[in-house]
Order: C-alpha cells, then sequence, then structure tokens
C-alpha cells in the first residue's frame, strides 16, 4: 500500500519513462493514452494529483472521479488492467495512482481506436509501419512455422537412432544437461521438439525420415554450372533430408568441385594444400541457410550453386526482420528466425548465439587472402556469394618457391585420405572397408568415401558393369597410388 512518504519518494526518483504526473482528472483522456503507452512497452504509471514539476497537491476525489476512470478504463482493447490506488496528500485531498504492467508478449493494445507509444518522457501515436511491425515480432514470438505442430508425424516418421546419437554427442561436450536420454521421445523433450507429447514442425527439419508431401521445403538444390551463367550444367543434384545431412552433403559437394591449390612449403618440403574457401567460412553460411531460411515457403530450398568465378549459397525468405545485408558486415545482434532450430545446432558446436558468425567468416576469408563474401536480397531469397576462382587458376601464395610451378591436384578429402590408406594392401569389398575405417553406415561410406574417390580417379571397382554386384571389390588406381605416396600418414576421420 503506497502512502504519502512513499508516493513523495516516488514522484523525486521517478524514472521518466515509466512515471508521468498529471494535474487532475480533467487530464484524464491524456493519462489514458500515456497507460496504452506504457503497457505497449514495459509498463508504468500515471499520478494524477501531481503538478507537472513534481509538486504533489492531490486533488478532491468523489463518485464521479470514480466513475470517469472507470469509464476511460473501459476504452481499452483489449481489455486492459488498470491498478489504482489512492494516497491522501492532505486537506482533503488524494493523488490517485495508476498503474499497468507490460505485455511485450501479447497482442498491440490501443485507446478510443488508437495505438501509442512511449518515447523519451514524452507519449504519442504510434505509426502505423511500427504498429504492423511490432504485431509481427509478437506474433512471431509466439506463432512460428517450426513451433507448430506435426499432426501428420510420428515418432516411426523420425530417426530416432540419429536423435539419440546427436544427443549424446550433445551430452559429452556438454552442451545438455541432464540424466542421459534413452528414448528418443525423452530425447525430443529435452530438445524442445515436442510440445505435449506431440512432435513440432522442428522435428522433422532435424530429424525426419519422410518429406514428400507434406515437407517439400526440407530440400537442397546443388548444381555446378559451366561458365558464368546458369546455362549449362557440368553437375546437378536435388536430395531431401534433414538438415544435418543436407549440411553434410552440400560439403561434400564443394569438395567434389573445388580446386585445391598447392605450393611447397620449403621448411617442410612437402606439398601444403590450400582450400579455396576456409572450411569453416563455407560451414558457417551453410548452416547459416539451414538455420535463418523462411520454412513456410512451401516450394523453397537452399541452393548451392558453383561457377566459375564464384559460389552461391541461396535460401528462401528475405533475411530476418532487423538484418539486413550491410548489417551483417558489421557488429550486429543474432536475431533468429527459428530459434528451435538454431539452438540444436548451438548445441552441436556449430553456431554461436552472439550474431558474430558473418563477422568470424569475414575475418577468416581475409586471413586465407580471398574476399569476403557479399551479402544480398534478391527476388525474396537471401545470397551470400564467395568470389573465388572454381575453375582456377590456382591461388598462389608467396611461400611457393620459385623453381615449383603451382598445381591443382585432385580434391582430396580427410574421408578420402583415410579411403585410399584402408586400400593400400590390395582390392577389398565396401563390408571390409566399414569394418577397417570402423564406420557403420553403408550408404555414408558410399557417400562420402568412395563416391568422391571414384568420381576423380583415385579408386576404381573390379566389377563395373555391375557397381551393385556382391562380387563388387574397390582398389586404387595408379593414379591413387601416385597420389597416396604423396599424402601424409595422419589419423583417420
Amino acid at each position: 500500500m503506497t502512502d504519502k512518504r512513499t508516493l513523495t519518494a516516488l514522484i523525486r526518483g521517478g524514472e521518466s519513462q515509466r512515471l508521468e504526473f498529471k494535474r487532475s482528472t480533467g487530464e484524464l483522456r491524456e493519462a489514458m493514452q500515456t497507460l496504452c503507452a506504457f503497457a505497449n512497452a514495459g509498463g508504468g504509471t500515471v499520478v494524477l494529483g501531481v503538478k507537472p514539476d513534481g509538486t504533489l497537491v492531490g486533488q478532491e476525489v468523489s463518485p464521479q472521479t470514480l466513475h470517469e476512470i472507470a469509464a476511460a478504463r473501459d476504452r481499452f482493447e483489449p481489455p486492459l488492467e488498470v491498478r489504482m490506488e489512492r494516497v491522501p496528500s492532505g486537506h482533503g485531498r488524494e493523488a490517485i495512482l495508476l498503474s499497468v504492467v507490460g505485455h511485450t508478449d501479447s497482442a498491440q493494445f490501443i485507446f478510443d481506436g488508437r495505438p501509442y507509444e512511449r518515447v523519451g518522457n514524452t507519449t504519442r501515436r504510434m505509426a502505423q509501419a511500427r504498429c504492423e511491425s511490432l504485431l509481427f515480432e509478437r506474433a512471431h514470438s509466439r506463432r512460428r512455422w517450426e513451433n507448430q505442430v506435426a499432426d501428420e508425424v510420428t515418432l516411426k516418421d523420425i530417426d530416432r537412432e540419429e536423435v539419440l546419437r546427436i544427443v549424446g554427442d550433445f551430452e559429452s561436450i556438454g552442451r545438455l544437461v541432464g540424466s542421459p536420454a534413452q528414448r528418443a521421445n525423452a530425447a525430443l523433450d529435452r530438445l524442445g521438439l515436442r510440445k505435449d507429447g506431440h512432435l513440432l514442425r522442428a522435428a522433422v527439419v532435424l530429424f525426419g525420415k519422410t518429406f514428400m508431401p507434406d515437407y517439400p521445403q526440407c530440400e537442397l538444390r546443388m548444381a555446378r554450372f559451366r561458365g558464368l551463367t546458369r546455362d549449362e550444367f557440368m553437375d546437378h543434384r536435388s536430395i531431401r533430408g534433414p538438415a544435418f545431412k543436407l549440411l553434410e552433403e552440400a560439403q561434400l559437394f564443394c569438395q567434389r568441385h573445388f580446386p585445391l591449390p598447392a605450393r611447397i612449403v620449403p621448411t617442410q618440403f612437402k606439398r601444403v594444400e590450400t582450400p579455396l574457401i576456409p572450411p569453416l567460412a563455407l560451414r558457417e553460411i551453410l548452416v547459416n541457410a539451414l538455420i535463418h531460411r523462411d520454412y513456410s515457403i512451401a516450394g523453397g530450398a537452399i541452393s548451392l550453386a558453383l561457377f566459375d568465378d564464384r559460389v552461391e549459397v541461396w535460401s528462401a525468405g528475405k533475411y530476418p526482420r532487423g538484418i539486413t545485408p550491410a548489417l551483417l558486415r558489421r557488429e550486429h545482434l543474432s536475431v533468429q528466425r527459428n530459434p528451435i532450430i538454431a539452438d540444436v545446432f548451438f548445441r552441436a558446436g556449430l553456431i554461436e548465439k552472439w550474431g558474430r558468425g558473418t563477422n568470424r567468416v569475414a575475418e577468416m576469408c581475409r586471413a586465407a587472402g580471398i574476399a569476403p563474401p557479399e551479402f544480398r536480397e534478391i527476388t525474396g531469397a537471401a545470397v551470400v556469394t564467395f568470389r573465388v576462382p572454381v575453375a582456377g587458376p590456382p591461388r598462389v601464395t608467396g611461400e611457393v618457391t620459385p623453381q615449383v610451378t603451382p598445381q591443382v591436384t585432385p580434391q582430396v578429402t580427410p574421408q578420402v585420405e583415410a579411403l585410399l590408406r584402408a586400400l593400400e594392401g590390395g582390392a577389398q569389398s565396401g563390408a571390409a572397408v566399414r569394418a577397417q575405417l570402423g564406420l557403420k553406415d553403408r550408404m555414408h561410406l558410399q557417400r562420402a568415401y568412395l563416391a568422391p574417390a571414384v568420381e576423380v580417379g583415385l579408386v576404381e571397382m573390379t566389377v563395373p558393369d555391375k557397381p551393385n554386384s556382391r562380387l563388387q571389390k574397390y582398389r586404387l588406381t595408379e593414379k591413387g597410388r601416385a597420389l597416396r605416396r604423396g599424402v601424409p600418414d595422419g589419423p583417420d576421420p
């Protein structure tokens, strides 16, 4: 309960953005407009019976006064709870305190059909554009595409083994605390991917097994074009899958098509290979495309386009509200369109939540001697472009010795290096290679190890006319054996 001493202290130390004085109920309309502005922000109090300079004068409070206040409170839409206190100020007069709490997670409040906002220590009518923007942001905080229940999806449509594997990884690196999850449904609950026992759409994006016909937007389109235009394909692929798989496929596609400039370092007496784009920088941009895209666009996708002179990453939807292409080139806050999906990638250690991702990408590119990427919005899509010579010539650094000519070697990923080592003893079946590399997934061996090595001519099949033959084995080609003699040993991935 507020007394006169407390009220006096409030008047003297009041925060101008949360407190306003009115001399009497003669200014009741303005007082209610201010309460509307307070409700649309962080809350506040209007005191009736105080001069603008803070002098407490009070006023006579009659039944008519209380009736006028009650009638004014009824003119808020939606209904707003206004707390009223009466504080004696002396000589039979009272001050009236009208207070509201902030409602930043609800619909916009209006008084007499108009919204109001607080700017500094003044109240003003809210502009329509500002009103629409706040309405959108507040609606988005509660109702987004990713946090809606996927009515047509059950646990059988989710890759439960992958869920448990991912959660186990999070627990091992300290990104998920609590008792270890033994069942997929408990793991999904811990990741916030279920609501009242029902799967959310975010769960499908991250761990789904089936995407057609309800989730066609979980798609990655990849193409290597000849030249500088989209007129002729050299290679193109389109796949639908969970987000982590799409990230892996995009990285593998780049590895297959990127040249790998090499240089000889005199002090090491061996070739040192330099990626066309720093791998962590490229991964950051691909992850951003996965977590910030607009999944409500059913026909949307992520597109990875490689030209002779550049690499483009397209994602459906514009940049999140509050983020512009220019802003991404300097310090900025993190604005997440899909915070549930982003949180899972954060727990995987693939992103941070401080808005420094694009700044770190620029730093890595400069350190590697290439231009930072360009950020644009084109026809409703967010586009990131790396200006790099995909078709050559290779970049030459000052560390190349005069007597050695720079060369472009076949792309050798850590997975391909491990495969080459495994095949040094002679031809082996796919099962034998999997056992030697400690792999369980046959398709992962095919996609990440065998296909890239066969494509660049480092490995060949013993029964090339029957790729699926039960007698099929794999062996090094002469090119693979020659390259293997120049590939330094290292730990398997």
